[in-house]
C-alpha cells in the first residue's frame, strides 16, 4: 500500500489581530498545497496490527485515516484502489469514534452469547461486575472508549480504526489492553489501525507494522520481521521472543503480583499471604 497525504490551505481574511500576529512574527498566511507524505510505502497485510506513533501534530492520525480509507475503498467497502497492496478488496472498516454508544446495559449491548459478551468486555477492560449492569451514559470517558472497542470487535469487521488509542487510560491498564488486542487480532484475524502518542504500549501490542512520525515530516516504517534476525524467527514467521511471551495454550503472561485483579492485570497493592 502506498499513501499520499496532502491538503490545500484554506483562504483566510486578514483581521486586525491576524495582521498584528503577522507583523510580530514576520509571517503571512500559508498558501498552496501542504504535502504531509508522498508515495509512502506501508507494507500492510490483512489481519495486521498497525501502530502509528509520534507527537501531536506529526501526522500520525492523517496517515492512519488515509490507510483506512484506502482499505475501505471509494464507496465504503467497495473496490480498493490498485495500489492498495495486500489489503482485502472492499474491506469492512469500523471507526471506533463513529460507533454509537447506545442505551442498553453493557451485557445486553453486544450481539453475542452472555458468556462471550462478558469475556469480550473483560478483554477490553470492563470486567467489573457492576459495570456490566450499567448503561454507556453511566460510564467514564475511558470506559466508554473501551466499550466502543468491544462493540467494534463484536461486529467482526476486517479492520478496526482507533485514534488516541489508550490515551484516556492509566498506563498499566493501557498495556493490558494493548496485550489483549494483540491476542484478539491473532485469534479473530481482525486488523487494527491504531494511532497514539504513547510509545509505552508498543511492547505489549507487538504491532506487525509500526509507523513512527516525526515533527520534521519524517516517517520510519518498520515491519515486525525486520526487528529480529532471521535466526530469531519461528517457523510461522513470528518472533520466538514474542511467542515465548505468551503461554503455549494462548493464555496471558503472568502479571506482576500487585493486588486487585482487573482484566487479567493487577493494578492495586495487596498482601498475598
Amino acid at each position: 500500500m502506498r499513501i499520499t497525504v496532502a491538503h490545500d490551505f484554506l483562504p483566510k481574511t486578514c483581521t486586525v489581530r491576524a495582521a498584528r500576529v503577522m507583523d510580530h512574527f514576520g509571517i503571512g498566511f500559508e498558501q498552496g498545497r501542504h504535502h504531509l507524505a508522498e508515495d509512502l510505502d506501508l507494507p500492510i497485510r490483512s489481519g495486521d496490527v498497525v501502530l502509528f506513533t509520534g507527537p501531536s501534530g506529526s501526522g500520525k492520525s492523517s496517515l492512519m485515516r488515509a490507510a483506512a480509507l484506502q482499505l475501505q475503498g471509494p464507496s465504503g467497502g467497495g473496490v480498493v484502489s490498485a495500489d492498495a497492496g495486500e489489503g482485502p478488496p472492499g474491506a469492512r472498516v469500523l471507526w471506533i469514534e463513529d460507533l454509537p454508544a447506545g442505551d442498553e446495559l453493557l451485557v445486553d449491548a453486544l450481539p453475542l452469547e452472555t458468556l462471550d459478551a462478558m469475556q469480550l468486555l473483560a478483554q477490553c477492560g470492563l470486567s467489573e461486575a457492576r459495570l456490566l449492569l450499567r448503561r454507556p451514559c453511566e460510564l467514564s470517558d475511558g470506559q466508554r472508549y473501551r466499550f466502543r472497542l468491544a462493540r467494534a470487535l463484536a461486529e467482526k469487521p476486517d479492520w478496526i480504526v482507533a485514534d488516541e488509542f489508550t490515551a484516556t487510560l492509566d498506563r498499566t491498564l493501557a498495556k493490558v489492553i494493548a496485550f489483549n488486542i494483540r491476542r484478539l487480532a491473532e485469534r479473530t484475524g481482525t486488523g487494527f489501525l491504531l494511532a497514539t502518542t504513547h510509545e509505552d504500549v508498543a511492547q505489549d501490542l507487538s504491532p506487525d507494522v509500526q509507523v513512527r512520525c516525526g515533527l520534521e515530516g519524517t516517517f520510519e516504517v518498520v515491519r515486525a520481521e525486520a526487528r529480529e534476525s532471521p535466526a530469531a524467527m519461528g517457523p510461522a514467521g513470528r518472533k520466538k521472543k514474542e511467542s515465548a511471551s505468551r503461554g503455549s495454550c494462548g493464555s496471558a503472561r503472568r502479571p506482576v503480583a500487585t493486588g486487585r485483579i482487573s482484566l487479567g492485570g493487577i493494578i492495586g497493592v495487596t498482601d498475598w499471604r
